[in-house]
């Protein structure tokens, strides 16, 4: 697998920022580069859980690096080798050429890059959901192109969310001069340039976008209907900006991206509004990522706890007066909370696998709405806990470790502005409310593809 501190030609080349502005490092790759050649197609979960590992090691030496400097050095060659690593291929439809692995494949593949990076694991966290989106609602045609795509290493970049509205999906950013999802008015090889839809509108929270292949980008159509339309990154018209400036999840660059008059191939285009009247799981996988994104972060604020403990901490003064301990992890204090914190971890991480067992049983398309709420609920709890559990671990290693771990060289800050700044964009109160509704009012979760 090639080291993350591999070379980037072919992906360095200076890309266009907001306003014309140039982002340093941000091209997307062409079509046929890769990342500095063929791309595996992994195809059993032993592959793809080993690949996970070896990518997070070879990622591990930078993170705090990465943290530090946030947009102001987007990970250009960190993801480059994600995506030169067939990594995000795994859940490509076997029809298509790709492995088909199931959501327990991806639940650990994004855990164990999060232990190390959760920004980084942040990254394709869009990616995999528009995966999904096509292989349940995407056209043969923009399966064959875009799915050959993934399989050669490209990555969909998100522009979902909106500034300014009532909410993240009141959406202002529209398709002008597409008729409406399944009039026949469009269809593939449609005559391109001046005839081709045309999109406008600013997205923000565009995570991946900044050096994607390709963006997926949701938009109101001429008949006012939701669809998901593909456009190159570097399209014209396409602006994708660094201006993100946040306490955590820094190296995800979520900034905004602006789409002014961009030419649309018409047979990119996705009816996304379809996916939401009828059952579907595309929120439960994509909150899928996210639980094992918290439950990665819990992972590695404990692991960096117990090493710090271990090797840089010294016991409490009673407890080293009372010759109870010599060194830190004797501190019964410590070894207990330790201990309970440990188990805590580890019972997201059970959650987490039984949550993505559980989407598994239920398949991209679930046999009714039973089915669908049984998997969206089985993800709501694994994501609400490990939230809960990824905070409190990173905010309770400080109290272990001692008032040294709080020296900035160190950077274990990272893990609690990590687990906060990823958790509040999905408020967790709303997780624990549709589990409660449901087992005491028999109450199914919306079908509005968040939960």
């Amino acid at each position: 697998m090639p080291s993350a501190r591999a070379s980037t030609a072919g992906h360095t080349a200076a890309g266009p920022g907001a306003g014309g502005q140039d982002v340093a490092g941000a091209r997307p790759a062409d079509d046929d580069d890769g990342a500095g050649g063929a791309v595996p197609v992994l195809r059993t979960a032993d592959e793809a859980t080993a690949a996970a590992r070896a990518y997070a090691e070879s990622i591990a030496d930078g993170v705090i690096e990465r943290d530090r400097a946030g947009a102001s050095a987007p990970p250009v060659a960190e993801l480059a080798a994600l995506d030169a690593s067939g990594l995000l291929a795994i859940t490509v439809p076997r029809a298509a050429g790709g492995p088909e692995l199931g959501a327990t494949v991806l639940a650990e593949v994004v855990r164990t890059i999060a232990a190390v990076d959760p920004s980084i694991a942040q990254v394709p966290q869009g990616h995999f959901l528009f995966v999904d989106a096509l292989a349940v609602w995407g056209s043969p045609e923009q399966q064959q192109r875009l799915f050959g795509e993934v399989l050669r290493g490209a990555r969909l970049g998100n522009a979902q969310a909106e500034r300014g509205g009532l909410h993240a999906q009141d959406l202002k950013t529209r398709l002008r001069g597409f008729p409406g999802a399944g009039t026949g008015a469009f269809g593939p090889g449609a005559g391109a340039g001046p005839s081709w839809p045309r999109l406008h509108g600013r997205k923000y929270y565009t995570t991946g976008s900044l050096t994607a292949r390709w963006i997926g980008v949701t938009a109101l159509d001429d008949s006012n209907t939701l669809v998901l339309a593909f456009v190159r990154r570097d399209a014209s018209g396409v602006h994708v900006d660094d201006d993100w400036n946040v306490m955590g999840q820094r190296a995800t660059v979520s900034g905004s991206a602006t789409f002014d008059d961009v030419p649309v191939d018409p047979g990119l285009v996705v009816p996304y509004a379809r996916a939401f009247e009828v059952p579907q799981q595309l929120g439960a996988r994509s909150q899928l990522v996210h639980a094992a994104i918290q439950a990665g972060i819990a992972r590695g604020a404990l692991n960096d706890a117990g090493a710090f403990v271990r090797t840089k901490a010294r016991p409490f003064f009673e407890a080293a007066r009372a010759g109870w301990a010599h060194a830190a992890s004797e501190d019964p204090h410590t070894i207990y909370r330790y201990g309970e914190l440990a188990t805590k971890v580890s019972a997201a991480e059970a959650l987490l696998a039984s949550a993505a067992a559980t989407l598994d049983e239920v398949g991209r398309v679930p046999a009714g709405e039973k089915e669908a709420g049984r998997g969206s609920l089985a993800v709501a709890q694994a994501k609400a806990f490990a939230s809960d559990v990824a905070a409190e671990v990173a905010g309770d290693l400080f109290s272990l470790s001692g008032a040294s771990a709080t020296d900035e060289k160190y950077d274990l800050s990272r893990h609690w502005r990590n687990a906060r700044t990823h958790a509040s964009h999905d408020p967790v109160a709303w997780k624990y409310h549709h589990v409660g509704n449901f087992l005491l009012n028999d109450v199914l979760p919306p079908n509005h593809g968040q939960l």
